[in-house]
């Protein structure tokens, strides 16, 4: 098998810390199947890291969907997978190795479809900041309702503690009481500054970490904080709406020190979620959503949250969403 040096995909403005290869294979020889990760997905096109360290640039094979998911993206970031190199040189995933978890939502543009932000996770850091812009807590509870009925455990960062007022900082503190006591280890920090960063890095020695929340809360920054080699395009808020502006266009996987990875995903401007049945465990755990925290925490008619749930499992069969 003929190993070729490349550059980088076309609109590529990240580079791996590790050379990027496209493999070839002589006419003569039959396709090679190879065993990666997929770590960056462009939309049509996947950069996998295989088991011998290089990166190959994959397109999903055929109609490729998941069994019981109708997704846009069946192949996510974070998702194991098998690559066939046929003997023109190209390649293609054939096989998704089951996963242990992942995050979902509803797609923005076709609402009977979801849209996987990542998959095989040890642990979610949503960015959130109560001004500059706004995140409510409607999103809040969205994003926690569905990581817990898929097993992703969330740590909530309140980011740009540097830029708030007293009213703003008095509603930031009740809202990281909230959500501790509910079992949710919270953070306030301002990556602008620097302002609790370091304990943010200690949190993911060793784990691979999504990183979500709505465009312009700070999440580019505080990454190019922890990460800052990468050099990561951050955008300034708009005036008029007090909204982010998209800077992040695809999501991509990057080493962290302490054998650790992060991945950045795009800003997202709702979480548009399903509705879900009390039976509904996460792939392959055998853990049932009722029994994780947020429903122990909601165990009151769910009087521990800002309105987002409509119904718990402590008085209803079910659970929907506004």
């Amino acid at each position: 098998m003929k190993i070729e040096s490349r550059e980088l995909p076309c609109g590529t403005d990240r580079s791996p810390t590790t050379p990027y290869f496209q493999l070839s294979t002589p006419n003569s020889q039959l396709s090679t199947i190879l065993r990666g990760l997929v770590i960056k997905n462009t939309g049509s096109w996947y950069l996998v890291k295989t088991d011998e360290g290089t990166y190959v640039e994959c397109k999903i094979k055929g109609n490729f969907r998941l069994k019981g998911i109708r997704s846009t993206n069946p192949v996510a970031v974070g998702d194991h997978v098998q690559i066939i190199l046929n003997q023109e040189g190209t390649a293609f995933i054939n096989e998704i190795e089951d996963r242990k978890n992942y995050i979902i939502r509803r797609s923005s543009n076709l609402s009977k479809q979801s849209h996987i932000l990542a998959a095989n996770l040890d642990q979610c850091m949503l960015v959130v900041t109560v001004n500059y812009p706004e995140t409510s807590t409607t999103f809040i509870d969205r994003f926690l309702a569905s990581a817990e009925a898929y097993r992703v455990p969330v740590n909530i960062i309140f980011n740009k503690a540097d830029a708030y007022n007293e009213d703003e900082l008095r509603y930031l503190n009740g809202l990281i009481n909230l959500y501790t006591t509910i079992g949710y280890p919270c953070f306030k920090i301002s990556a602008k500054t620097g302002e609790g960063v370091d304990t943010i890095k200690e949190k993911l020695k060793g784990k691979i970490t999504l990183f979500s929340g709505h465009s312009g809360v700070g999440k580019s920054t505080l990454i190019n904080a922890i990460l800052p080699e990468l050099d990561i395009k951050t955008g300034a808020i708009s005036a008029y709406h007090n909204k982010g502006m998209h800077t992040t266009t695809f999501s991509e996987m990057f080493p962290v020190p302490g054998d650790g990875y992060i991945i950045d995903t795009p800003g997202i401007k709702g979480f548009g979620t399903f509705d879900m049945e009390e039976e509904d465990s996460a792939p392959c755990s055998g853990i049932t959503a009722s029994s994780s925290s947020i429903w122990a925490g909601a165990s009151t008619c769910c009087t521990a949250f800002s309105g987002a749930l409509r119904r718990c499992y402590g008085c209803a069969t079910a659970i929907r969403w506004c």
